[in-house]
């Protein structure tokens, strides 16, 4: 793509109404622009980051046999009321969009789906010889927060991936739910993130225990307690659910002060951008899924509910993966491979190497971005450092005489010339 082709809205200062860094930089890249409270347009820088992290949790969902599907967003109060999620005390009604059809039939765009997946499933299965299954979307839903902010953090329009697990029992419950925490661990991990899975509350959603996950940033709104060494552990180790239940995590509402030392405790700030659940029959009881047994009776089969923020993730990617210039993009996130900086597009030879370079990179299945405009070199400098692209190599009149162009690794703003020639060749691996 070239730049002088493309839709980039780049802004030099913060905006006002940004107080933290990623919504600050989303905006500051041309990634977003709010449309009202909480809910935003996703402009072409944005939403190149946000399919390849759609993509990365479908590969690792797909891998962990998930299977993909898509339910409806709007959704009818009649499944809500009659799980007991609406009309109750302790509703989420505060929180929905609620509307009503010329029938006068009320309707909920989809906060969530666990009533809506549990009547699909009970009018396509009989026995036990459907389980087990685990279906997931990639879907909007709408909450209407009270307050939202931080951009993408806490937004009102967000983009979720919800997974949903149908289970003959508990035990085999459980492995699912194991089986979904390492697919949790290994997405993040494939995006640059080290997510630390705590055990938490359940909330309105419900059932016996769950965990959420967190990446560590100063600006979290979630505070964490962590035994000392996970991170690191985390980190480095070929994790088992065995070795890491031996370490404390907790989130604040499951924290208690008198089963660890202080000494031995880590109290960090995370944003949360994943939740598990494992339900038991919380809702195939409420909701009337039955199917036949083994030995001929009926029983309503043990589930379990997973989501991430997708959307939230391109914020928490940024928060932890920014430096005072701008956006560093793991290299499997970010929305180009690699940019180049035409530093004098008026001149012939700069062109000619330019387009040499663009072509070959295309032909070797990576995804250049050409900034081919007329800006000043200050200008490209910093729109590259600031939408944060992994590999930036400019092309000069000076430095090509010299049969050189200059190569920047964004990570550490290395620097270091190559021939043309050698940087081909860096790109052709």
């Amino acid at each position: 793509m070239y730049l002088s082709q493309y839709f980039l809205p780049t802004i030099k200062e913060d905006p006002k109404e940004a107080a933290v860094a990623s919504h600050k930089l989303l905006l500051r890249a041309g990634m977003i622009r709010q449309l009202t409270s909480g809910i935003y347009n996703w402009l072409p820088l944005g939403l190149k980051v946000l399919k390849k992290v759609e993509q990365i949790i479908r590969e690792e969902m797909n891998n962990a046999a998930a299977v993909e599907m898509l339910m409806p967003s709007m959704q009818p109060i009649s499944l809500w009321e009659q799980s007991g999620r609406f009309g109750q005390e302790g509703d989420l009604s505060g929180e929905m969009l609620i509307i009503s059809d010329r029938h006068n039939n009320k309707l909920t765009f989809a906060p969530t789906a666990e009533e809506v997946i549990v009547d699909m499933f009970k009018s396509n299965t009989q026995s036990y010889r459907d389980l087990p299954k685990n279906l997931y979307q990639i879907s909007w839903k709408f909450r209407d927060e009270i307050r939202p902010r931080f951009g993408l953090l806490r937004c009102r329009e967000f983009l979720m991936k919800d997974a949903y697990s149908f289970d003959l029992d508990e035990t085999s419950a459980l492995r699912t739910y194991e089986n979904m925490f390492f697919a949790y661990l290994k997405s993040f991990s494939r995006m640059g993130l080290t997510a630390i899975p705590v055990k938490a509350g359940t909330g309105s959603i419900g059932g016996d225990h769950s965990h959420e996950f967190h990446i560590l940033t100063n600006t979290g709104e979630s505070t964490i307690y962590i035994e000392k060494g996970l991170e690191e552990y985390l980190k480095n180790t070929e994790i088992s659910l065995d070795a890491f239940s031996k370490f404390y995590a907790n989130e604040e509402e499951k924290h208690d002060p008198s089963a660890i030392s202080p000494e031995k405790l880590d109290v960090k700030k995370g944003i949360e951008v994943g939740h598990i659940f494992y339900l038991g029959d919380k809702y195939s009881k409420s909701l009337n899924l039955e199917l036949q047994s083994k030995e001929g009776g009926l029983f309503n089969p043990k589930m379990g509910c997973y989501g991430i923020g997708v959307s939230r993730l391109v914020a928490a990617i940024i928060e932890a993966n920014h430096d005072e210039n701008g956006i560093v993009w793991p290299q499997s996130v970010s929305p180009f491979d690699a940019i180049i900086l035409n530093l004098r597009p008026q001149d012939e030879s700069c062109t000619t190497a330019c387009q040499d370079l663009y072509d070959f990179l295309i032909a070797h299945g990576k995804d250049p971005l050409c900034d081919d405009t007329e800006d000043s070199i200050g200008m490209k400098f910093a729109r590259a450092d600031l939408i944060g692209i992994p590999w930036i190599i400019t092309i000069g009149p000076k430095s090509l005489e010299l049969g050189k162009i200059e190569v920047k690794k964004r990570l550490n703003n290395e620097k270091h010339e190559f021939s043309l020639d050698a940087v081909k060749a860096m790109f052709a691996k």
